[in-house]
């Protein structure tokens, strides 16, 4: 079954990615405001991206989170060429080296997660605990992200939506899991919360997309989303995390690989959807000399003359 899930996650990634790469174009061009309900291919990005989280979410009741989670990582390396393409240009030599050094790096990581499958189980309190934690971290990005401007305002907005759409995947996982076949455990308040959640986490995406740094946001997300969702699998549903002295070092190599394509992608240009074109000043003729009525003083000097 792990083995399953993990090709359905892959796929799910992919789709992901791609309806990722649609709406930041939209919202790049219309902004994070309700006229993109208007723009059929935001639409589409959105479609194709609730494809892809929906196989996530299959993959996510078929195998651990910290299995599932790092395969979306993997899709850096394609969102952000396809991105590229979309603004009608051709992805810089630093946006592919930047993407596959964060992916590189947060699989690395992902990787010494060792692999504990188990039925997951999360109290009342523990998941209102958990949505507190998640709150916080957007409330403080979000008010870091009205002082910022440029990749450093597009990044603060991206960790508050990675913290959101890792909370989506811990509720998914807990709700997949548990099922087992019997549809009435899917009466709770957990399902309900699931799509207020993703809501959330779309709101918070256009927002981080609308900067234009398409490269730093889509990565931080990438970045946030997984480090969280492993976090809340070891501390609230009893999921393992890497231990020994062994692990220090490729945990290192990998930090520092992940830190080194975040900052690449930092440095990049924005992209804009429309370019502003310059107010032309009217033309204007120059002033002309008020002409002088012939009086009969002057014609008669002309005549004489």
């Amino acid at each position: 079954m792990t083995w399953a899930g993990v090709t359905i996650a892959l796929v799910g990634a992919l789709g992901y990615a791609l309806g990722a790469a649609l709406q930041q174009f939209e919202a790049v061009t219309e902004g994070a405001s309700l006229k993109l309900m208007r723009r059929p291919r935001w639409w589409i990005g959105g479609v194709i991206g609730f494809t892809g989280a929906s196989l996530h979410a299959v993959a996510l009741s078929l195998a651990p989170l910290v299995v599932v989670q790092p395969i979306s990582v993997a899709t850096l390396v394609f969102a952000v060429p396809l991105a590229a393409m979309l603004h009608g240009r051709r992805p810089h030599r630093a946006e592919i080296l930047g993407s596959v050094a964060v992916a590189v790096g947060l699989l690395g990581l992902m990787l010494l997660v060792p692999a504990h499958s188990s039925v997951p189980h999360l109290t009342n309190t523990e998941a209102l605990g958990f949505l507190g934690c998640v709150g916080l971290v957007v409330l403080i990005s979000h008010l870091a992200a009205r002082r910022a401007r440029g990749p450093a305002k597009a990044l603060l907005m991206s960790v508050g939506a990675g913290a959101v759409t890792a909370s989506v995947s811990t509720f998914v996982r807990v709700v997949g899991g548990d099922l087992q076949g019997d549809l009435s455990r899917l009466l709770t308040w957990f399902t309900l919360a699931i799509p207020v959640l993703l809501i959330c986490a779309v709101v918070l995406l256009q927002r981080s997309y609308a900067v234009g740094y398409f490269g730093i946001a889509y990565a931080a997300v990438q970045v946030v989303d997984p480090i969280t969702s492993v976090l809340a699998g070891a501390l609230l549903l009893d999921e393992a995390l890497p231990s020994g002295a062994a692990d220090a070092v490729p945990a290192l190599l990998a930090s520092a690989l992940l830190i080194w394509g975040t900052v690449t992608l930092g440095r990049l240009s924005p992209d804009h959807g429309r370019t502003p074109v310059p107010e032309v000043p009217p033309i204007t003729s120059p002033p002309t000399e008020p002409e002088t009525p012939e009086t009969p003083e002057t014609s008669g000097a002309s005549r004489t003359a």
